[in-house]
């Protein structure tokens, strides 16, 4: 997975973000607003946005970013407000990772009805600091075959693999509400039809994906650290 990081002006902020060009053989599955579902995807691109982002055009927002990268055809376009700078990559046993941790928000996945979130509190005038940007989002790309099902369990595996690596980074929370990720595997040969935690590659999904977000979750701590 070899990501290059660009950079751009938006609102007087300069921000980057990271493009794969993975090019022809790959199908991807993805939660992204831009080329979200399963099919086939040639490109991922993880854009930051300012902390109080307000375009109303996510989609359309991504297309323009993905145009001015020279993006084309099918692909996969994800936005944070973390800092994509701080892009933390894990390689293990023939998985690539590449995750921006923000935890601005840590939250739990199941929340009384009713419960006002917390996502969309100001992030100036509560006594919140404006850089403490959220969003995780993940890119998984693996060298092998994946079957719809397996792609759905690869999912699922990296996402409990994330939650594992909160916890023990010493965040209580499954995440923040608007993760996102992308699992993107090659094509040819026979597809793999397990992806669970225990299974071959799912085992090795779950390592990188874990060492990944636990290094960024680490890191996200330090800096709350440094700045008190």
């Amino acid at each position: 997975m070899n990501l290059e990081t660009v950079w751009r002006v938006e609102d007087g902020r300069r921000l980057a973000s990271t493009v794969w060009r993975a090019g022809r053989g790959h199908r991807m599955i993805s939660s992204a607003m831009l080329g979200g579902g399963i099919g086939p995807a040639g490109w991922v691109l993880n854009a930051q946005v300012p902390g109080a982002y307000a375009r109303t055009d996510p989609v359309a927002h991504l297309a323009e970013l993905a145009a001015a990268a020279g993006l084309e055809g099918p692909g996969v376009g994800m936005l944070t407000a973390a800092s994509v700078a701080r892009t933390v990559r894990r390689d293990g046993e023939g998985v690539r990772v590449s995750a921006t941790v923000g935890l601005r928000v840590p939250t739990w996945a199941a929340a009384p009805a009713g419960t006002p979130d917390p996502e969309l509190a100001p992030l100036e005038g509560d006594g919140t600091p404006a850089w403490r940007p959220g969003t995780i989002n993940i890119v998984v790309a693996v060298p092998v075959g994946m079957s719809d099902a397996a792609l759905v369990n690869a999912v699922v595996t990296a996402t409990e693999a994330k939650t594992q690596a909160l916890l023990e980074a010493g965040f209580p929370c499954t995440g923040t509400a608007s993760d996102a990720i992308c699992v993107a595997a090659a094509t040819g040969g026979t597809p793999e039809v397990f992806a669970g935690p225990r299974s071959t590659w799912g085992a090795r999904i779950a390592r990188t994906v874990h060492a990944a977000v636990r290094a960024g979750a680490l890191d996200y701590a330090a800096r709350l650290e440094a700045r008190g």
